[in-house]
């Protein structure tokens, strides 16, 4: 008599780790709260220690030694076709890893104060206004939505790209970047 042989198959859950929100670090300038991808953020550091280049375009507020290294200070506020940054008492640089070409760059970002870093789910980041935005579109990754208020996240590769960057400080154009 063959006896039939069943399988139970035990299914075997895997052990689920947490999922990982992403983290953004915000910031304020000129009034409004933005945010930054953790990932790209090197350090924050105090402003000062500037040294400014002549014949640059206005959104490049000159260069910092940071640790032997030469990094270039983007003024965000210029960058976005507003009045230079007013340098107060919570003035910092944060210093931010972009790629060009195939390499990493370090490049100093000027915000007014630096808040907070927080988790913020992809399903908190509703897609950015078709309009009335004061920035360009493709500055904008999306809107955080913070308890009862907006948060602008910012796509670094555009904002920061360093070709376009290079490409208006060449032609001295976009939004009075020349000196």
């Amino acid at each position: 008599m063959s006896q039939a042989l069943t399988s139970h198959r035990r299914t075997q859950v895997p052990a689920t780790e947490p999922v990982e929100l992403p983290q953004y670090l915000t910031f304020r300038l000129g009034g409004e709260t933005y945010a930054l991808e953790i990932l790209h953020i090197k350090e924050i550091i105090e402003y000062g220690g500037l040294t400014e280049v002549p014949l640059m375009p206005r959104f490049l507020r000159g260069v910092i030694n940071l640790r032997g290294a030469v990094v270039p200070v983007i003024d965000l506020a210029v960058r976005f076709g507003r009045p230079p940054t007013e340098i107060g008492r919570r003035s910092c640089i944060v210093i931010v890893e972009v790629q060009y070409d195939d390499s990493w760059h370090d490049l100093g970002v000027i915000v007014d104060a630096v808040d907070e870093v927080l988790e913020l789910p992809a399903e908190d980041i509703e897609p950015a206004p078709a309009f009335g935005a004061q920035l360009r579109a493709e500055f904008i990754r999306g809107m955080g939505k913070l308890g009862g208020r907006f948060v602008i996240v910012l796509a670094l590769e555009h904002v920061l790209s360093i070709e376009e960057m290079a490409q208006l400080s060449a032609s001295g154009d976009a939004l009075g970047l020349e000196n």
